[in-house]
C-alpha cells in the first residue's frame, strides 16, 4: 500500500506512471466518488508530457490526447451499463497508447484482459491523505506495477 500525504503527492506519483507508462498498458482506477481519479489522470498526462487540461470524460465516456510522448486514453464508464463491447474500447486497449479508465470494473467481460488496478481510498481522519493499492492481472502489468515502484522508490 502507497500512502500519499496530499494533492501534490498524488499528482507526483500520477507523474511517475505517465513517465514510466508504454503502450499498451492499461490502467483501471477504481475509488468511491471523490476519490481523486480525474486528478490522478491530470497528474498521468502531466508525466506523459501532455499539457492540455485534462477534462473528466463522464459523458463522452472516452476523450484522447495525442500531444505527449504516448497518446492518453482517458475513459469513464461509470454509465455504461450494457454494450460495452459495442464500444469498440478493445481496439485502446491494445493500442499505442496509454489507456486510463475510470470505473473499469463497471466493464466486466469487455474490460481489458491484462490491466494494472489502482484502487484509491479516502483517508477517514485526513481528507487530503489517500492510500493506493496497486493490483496487476497480467503478466504486462506485472511489468507496469513494477515500473512504478521501482521509480517511485518505496
Amino acid at each position: 500500500m502507497i500512502t500519499l500525504q496530499n494533492l501534490q503527492a498524488t499528482e507526483k506519483f500520477a507523474a511517475v506512471i505517465g513517465e514510466v507508462a508504454n503502450a499498451g498498458d492499461n490502467l483501471v482506477l477504481t475509488g468511491e466518488l471523490g476519490a481523486g481519479k480525474t486528478t490522478l489522470t491530470k497528474g498521468v498526462a502531466q508525466g506523459l508530457g501532455i499539457e492540455q487540461m485534462i477534462k473528466s470524460p463522464t459523458y463522452t465516456i472516452i476523450r484522447e490526447y495525442a500531444s505527449g510522448r504516448l497518446p492518453l486514453y482517458h475513459m469513464d464508464v461509470y454509465r455504461v451499463e450494457s454494450g460495452a463491447w459495442d464500444l469498440g474500447l478493445d481496439e485502446y486497449f491494445e493500442g499505442d497508447g496509454l489507456c486510463v479508465i475510470e470505473w473499469g470494473k463497471q466493464l466486466q467481460d469487455a474490460a481489458p484482459l491484462d490491466y494494472l488496478e489502482l484502487i484509491i481510498e479516502k483517508d477517514t481522519i485526513d481528507e487530503n491523505k489517500r492510500k493506493l493499492t496497486l493490483k496487476a492481472f497480467g503478466p504486462r502489468a506485472e511489468d507496469f506495477k513494477i515500473r512504478i515502484e521501482k521509480e517511485w522508490g518505496h
